[in-house]
């Protein structure tokens, strides 16, 4: 199967300053769908403009037609699961059923302290977005919930008329643990991978084996659930392997990149959009040749 190529475009530029240009660009050029972070700032682009996730996808919703658009990744960090239900629904339906909720439990980044909190452990961290998620499907779901957990709470919650995208709009969980698969496994439309940490500075073949791993738990967890591991989609956010300063050279080299990962079964590759003097710096040009060539060569 041919993997559709999808983009990320960071909430780096002001919406009048090029930043509306870069969603409908990313329509133009085919794109299936277009996602952004879900952060209060990240890494190197701190001390830097940054926008907010929810408000730049309304934006791009109102500026595209059929690009899908969703996040990569939203997190228990800073959201609340009530909060953010109305505000899914808002933008599915601004959207017209074109949104996909990337999710994920969060970093020890910038986002841990923004609110004044110590940094979560990261068992602290899968503790919440075990519950965090279940809650959140619920709140898409039904009209009225109420649910007293260990860590989230909603009285009386309404979420009338829920979302366009029935029975809710799509979840892309982004997972490697075990209780994250398996997350992935019971609530996911699809899962999201930037591949292992621990082969960051490894060779590519290292990187592809424990991807492959990866995969094969995924599997292992759809058993668990009695659920078809081919109903998920398998979701590359790329940029976080061993090939990050060279895949986006040329599309030759790209091709081979998102070939040998077609081949353990993603169906969706994620490419972010070259931003200059930062760790997504690429070719514009070589970016948009990717873009309208690589799905034939992969076909």
């Amino acid at each position: 199967m041919t993997p559709r190529l999808s983009t990320v475009i960071l909430p780096v530029r002001r919406w009048s300053e090029g930043g509306r240009d870069e969603w409908t660009r990313a329509e133009e050029l085919g794109f299936h769908a277009a996602y952004t972070y879900d952060h209060l700032s990240w890494r190197s682009f701190r001390d830097g403009p940054w926008f907010g996730a929810l408000p730049t996808l309304t934006a791009a919703a109102t500026a595209t037609d059929r690009l899908r658009l969703g996040t990569l990744v939203t997190s228990p960090n800073f959201r609340h699961p009530v909060s953010l239900a109305k505000e899914l629904i808002s933008l599915d339906d601004i959207s017209e059923g074109r949104v996909t909720l990337g999710i994920g439990a969060g970093g020890s980044g910038f986002d841990a302290t923004a609110l004044g909190q110590a940094a979560w452990s990261a068992r602290q961290r899968a503790d919440r977005f075990t519950e965090f998620v279940p809650l959140l499907d619920r709140l898409l779901t039904e009209d009225e919930v109420t649910h007293e957990g260990s860590y989230y709470s909603a009285h009386e919650a309404r979420n009338i008329p829920g979302c366009v995208q029935r029975p809710r709009l799509p979840f892309a969980v982004a997972a490697t643990g075990p209780r994250g698969l398996r997350l992935a496994a019971r609530y996911g439309q699809a899962w999201v991978t930037t591949g292992d940490p621990k082969t960051f500075d490894a060779g590519s073949e290292e990187s592809l084996a424990a991807v492959a791993g990866q995969v094969s738990r995924l599997r292992s967890a759809c058993a668990e659930v009695d659920r078809d591991p081919e109903e998920l989609e398998k979701v590359l956010l790329t940029g976080f392997t061993p090939e990050r300063a060279t895949f986006l050279d040329s599309l030759d080299a790209f091709v081979d990149f998102a070939g040998r990962h077609a081949s353990l079964g993603f169906t969706e590759i994620v490419v972010h959009a070259p931003i200059p003097d930062s760790p997504f710096a690429a070719d514009p040009a070589v970016f948009e040749r990717i873009a309208t060539e690589a799905p034939d060569q992969l076909a």
